[in-house]
This record gives structure tokens, C-alpha cells and sequence, in this order.
């Protein structure tokens, strides 16, 4: 079996489902950098529109999904969080993609910023996005979701990474995602153990693949429940 799916395609911190004609990322966390005492270089908004950038000239989607957690904070927005959501949406229009948000555990304050959020996305070839802090809200062969910030460890360094379970969710595949903000230092997932994760899709994680996005290639990992001890 192949360590990566054929059906989605991998970019930086983001995939591309071709026969969904989808990009799908998640955990977006606009307003992270006010909120906190770590910031980008050349701030928030202009870090994750330059990549969303790149993804949309490489992939030149028809349709982009944030799978939840478009926003960071609770109980109020920070100061410039609105321009950096509408600039992400902006950049999918300019693109000619249809723009869709779900509405993840972080996201109470999307009405504050004019986004209308979905439980769920169901795309075109069957896949359902959601968040991934609850169990999935309808049964479908194949999910993407985000939620847990996976990141995996290889001699000493760490990588975000993907997370690719085959036949793991009710005999359905899923695809973790790591979080698109630069920010998060991700969840390491070389010693995740069975009820540690903070998603429900993981639950028993030893059959999930890490996938590291490198030089522009997906590099497919075996099985966690193989690497425990070899990374």
C-alpha cells in the first residue's frame, strides 16, 4: 500500500484533491500574532496570503476550503484579524475559486468578521472537510480535517506534516492536516499513543502515516505504530 493517498495531492501545509478540484487547508488562526508574543517577519496577513498565493498559482483550484479554525482567539478580534480574513477570501476570488469556510473549535467570533461558516463541506468527489474536533457529522468514505497540528520529528528537527490514515475512520479514509499558520509549533506525533490525541479521528493513531511536504515532494512515512523508536 502506499505510504500517500492517491487521491489528494500535497502542498505546503495544504491539499489539492483533483477530482474535487478542492485546495483544502486548516487552521488558518488569523490574529495568533496580536494575540501572542510571536509574530512572522513580514507580519500575519502578508505570510498567509503569499502562500495561499502560491497554492492557488500552482494548483488553480476551483474551489478553496478552510477546514475550521480560521480565527485564534475568544471573546474578541484583534486588531487587523478582519483584513486578513477578507484578504484570504479575496485571494481566492481573484484566483476564480469558490471560497468555503467550516467553522472549527476556535471559531466563535466568524460572525464578528462577516464569515458565514459550515458545519461540513461535502466536495464533489465524495470527500467531507471538517474541522476534526468532533466526531464527523455525517458517514462518508473519505474526510479531511485539521484540528490536531500534527508534526513529526526526524533527527532532531521537526516538520509539520500530514497525517494519512487509510481504512481508520469507520473504514473510511482520513487526511490530517497540519496547521497552516506558521505559528503553531505542532502536536509531535512520533510517540502519540492511543487515547492522547486531541482529536477523535485519532483515537488509536498507530495506523496514520506522516507525510512530509519537501523540495516541493510528498515524502510518505510508514505507519506510526512502525516508527515508534526509529525516528
Amino acid at each position: 500500500m502506499s505510504d500517500t493517498p492517491s487521491w489528494a495531492e500535497f502542498g505546503e501545509r495544504a491539499a489539492y484533491l483533483p477530482d474535487a478540484d478542492a485546495l483544502v487547508l486548516a487552521d488558518v488562526h488569523a490574529g495568533r500574532d496580536a494575540a501572542s508574543d510571536v509574530s512572522l517577519p513580514l507580519g500575519e496577513r502578508a505570510d498567509v496570503v503569499e502562500r495561499v498565493d502560491a497554492l492557488l498559482e500552482e494548483f488553480a483550484p476551483g474551489t478553496v476550503v478552510v477546514a475550521g479554525d480560521l480565527l485564534h482567539v475568544h471573546g474578541s478580534v484583534p486588531e487587523g484579524t478582519t483584513e486578513t480574513v477578507e484578504a484570504l477570501a479575496a485571494a481566492a476570488e481573484r484566483a476564480g475559486a469558490t471560497y468555503r469556510v467550516v467553522r472549527g473549535n476556535h471559531d466563535t467570533m466568524l460572525d464578528a468578521v462577516g464569515v458565514d461558516a459550515e458545519t461540513y463541506v461535502e466536495l464533489a468527489d465524495g470527500t467531507v472537510v471538517c474541522h476534526g474536533h468532533e466526531e464527523p457529522p455525517v458517514e462518508a468514505s473519505r474526510y479531511v480535517v485539521g484540528h490536531q497540528h500534527p508534526a513529526v520529528e526526524i533527527e532532531g528537527q521537526r516538520h509539520p506534516c500530514f497525517l494519512y490514515g487509510p481504512n481508520q475512520c469507520g473504514g473510511g479514509d482520513a487526511l490530517v492536516l497540519p496547521a497552516f499558520t506558521r505559528l503553531a509549533p505542532g502536536t509531535l506525533v512520533n510517540r502519540l499513543t492511543e487515547g492522547a490525541a486531541v482529536s477523535p479521528l485519532l483515537s488509536d493513531p498507530t495506523g496514520y502515516r506522516p507525510i512530509v511536504v519537501s523540495g516541493g515532494e510528498a515524502l510518505g512515512f510508514p505507519a506510526l505504530g512502525d516508527l515508534r523508536g526509529l525516528l
